[in-house]
């Protein structure tokens, strides 16, 4: 029998890799609409520049997280959720730590 008259099962090898797929993709497209909302009132990557970063996006992501926290699910601003506004933060604090461009505090 000729392989391809033989029906037969594929294989990929995805065993230990990153399940990209366990991701919440519309809380996802939250952070984004965050992200591209501040494109359009500061300038694209601009957060990586800001002076005092980490002090800053600290203090930005606890005010987005305490409005949440007392019942304030939206940004009044941006009309999006706090909680995409406080990942939005930790995301830039994250890049600081990996990239080993401290934020100065």
């Amino acid at each position: 029998m000729n392989s391809r008259t033989k029906e037969s099962k594929g294989v990929k090898h995805d065993a230990g890799k990153i399940q990209w797929a366990l991701l919440p993709w519309r809380e996802l497209k939250q952070v984004a609409l965050v992200l591209t909302k501040g494109v359009k009132k500061y300038s694209a990557d601009n957060w990586m520049h800001v002076p005092a970063a980490e002090r800053r996006y600290f203090e930005a992501a606890m005010r987005h997280i305490t409005a949440r926290q007392l019942g304030e699910i939206k940004d009044p601003e941006t009309k999006l959720p706090h909680l995409a506004h406080a990942v939005c933060c930790l995301l830039f604090w994250m890049w600081f730590d990996n990239t080993n461009r401290r934020g100065h505090r």
